[in-house]
């Protein structure tokens, strides 16, 4: 049955993707980009349904009374492509700093120009850094938006010992806006690189903004606990509920250092 319903799931959500981008194409390129953010915003949210209602994983967000208003970045921890669309619904004016390559894909590329992403080319770290900085500074003072960047670059598995990049710490001081972490282990239900969607509640939480000013290496140490002791709970939770979610070694592993006690 799981892997029916995976299955199923996986068909939808692609459908859907396709189905939305050819319906809502001359509404998204015709409207101003303040209406035309409803498009992804709506995608993002029925896909969610969709995996509520065919895969049976429910999707529980709280902390939106710590979001600031104005601009400020968004910091999840990066665990599966769940954390790349749950989140939409509640940004006002999302910025994405990515890959240049993905501009150029057919439909997909032409949404995120409409958009006003940031695409950097990432043979060069450093200069790719200061361009995208330089980028954000004019994309926030304009209008106001909220960057969202994934402090650990790459995805990582559930309870995977924590590797957060550089990147964050650099946008921090220079944008002079606040950080909102964002705690979860969505990596349990929809897990990278595999088609499985495990049954259950995804449950994530925007943690209270780390404010600005504070010294680089502060600023970084608090990020990283307060994320990580949020995630470790989460983790807990999933594991220790009455109907756990497949448990990746990674997370059997973090769970034995928390002295909790599971089956891998």
């Amino acid at each position: 049955m799981l892997v029916i319903r995976s299955l199923a799931f996986n068909v939808a959500f692609y459908a859907n993707l396709i189905i939305q981008m050819l319906v809502w194409t001359p509404f998204y390129f015709l409207a101003p980009r303040s209406k035309a953010w409803f498009v992804p915003k709506f995608w993002a949210s029925t896909s969610l349904w969709l995996q509520e209602k065919i895969a049976g994983t429910k999707s529980e967000i709280t902390g939106i009374e710590n979001l600031p208003q104005g601009s400020y970045i968004l910091a999840p921890k990066h665990q599966s492509f769940w954390d790349t669309i749950a989140f939409l619904p509640y940004i006002p004016d999302a910025l994405y700093i990515l890959k240049r390559e993905l501009m150029w894909i057919p439909f997909f590329g032409w949404y995120i120009a409409k958009m006003r992403m940031i695409p950097v080319h990432r043979g060069s770290r450093s200069k790719a850094l200061k361009k995208a900085v330089a980028a954000t500074k004019e994309e926030l003072a304009r209008n106001s938006r909220q960057l969202i960047i994934y402090p650990e670059g790459t995805r990582r598995a559930p309870g995977d010992v924590p590797n957060y990049k550089y990147g964050i710490v650099e946008l921090y001081a220079q944008l002079g806006v606040p950080v909102v972490p964002v705690a979860h282990v969505a990596g349990l239900y929809w897990p990278r690189r595999k088609f499985l969607r495990f049954p259950g509640t995804i449950k994530a939480r925007f943690l209270p903004p780390i404010p600005p000013g504070l010294d680089k290496e502060e600023f970084m140490e608090r990020l990283i606990r307060e994320t990580e002791a949020a995630c470790d709970q989460y983790l807990i939770d999933a594991a220790t509920g009455s109907n756990p979610p497949a448990l990746p070694p990674t997370a059997v592993r973090r769970l034995g250092e928390l002295g909790v006690k599971v089956k891998g």
